[in-house]
């Protein structure tokens, strides 16, 4: 096989677990989108970002795609009325993740369209190699 394709398998691999490691946040976002605290005071749980970078890879002459970092989303938490909570504050306001569901699942969409865009990059490289043996037996 060619560095080419081997290069592209390389980027494109990377990008694929770029990919993974975002769907693997929007999921925990999601699981945890009416999670509040247990206490007065205490925070909810706070959306986690997933931030990208590119990264040179000098063996192959090419960028390939990294996770940059994780880090807390700085949005405001929303509040709820509801004096029987344990986590109630003295108004009987509950602090409530700063998760939205509908964002989180345009993010999910986007996450996924752009794994599929890199399956669909091995999978033509694939069938390149293939002809390409198939044409010189």
């Amino acid at each position: 096989m060619s560095n080419e394709f081997t290069d592209i398998f390389a980027i494109s691999g990377s990008a694929l677990k770029a990919q993974n490691q975002r769907m693997k946040i929007i999921a925990e976002n999601v699981a945890n989108a009416n999670t509040t605290a247990s206490a007065p005071g205490a925070k909810p749980y706070q959306r986690q970002v997933i931030t990208f970078k590119k990264e040179f890879d000098k063996a192959l002459g090419a960028y390939k795609v990294k996770v940059d970092g994780i880090r807390p989303d700085s949005s405001e938490f929303g509040k709820k009325y509801d004096p029987t909570h344990p986590a109630a504050d003295g108004q009987g306001y509950v602090l409530q993740p700063n998760v939205n569901p509908l964002m989180e699942t345009m993010d999910m969409s986007e996450a996924g369209h752009s794994y599929q865009a890199n399956l669909d990059v091995i999978a033509a490289s694939r069938s390149m190699i293939l002809k390409t043996i198939s044409l010189l037996q």
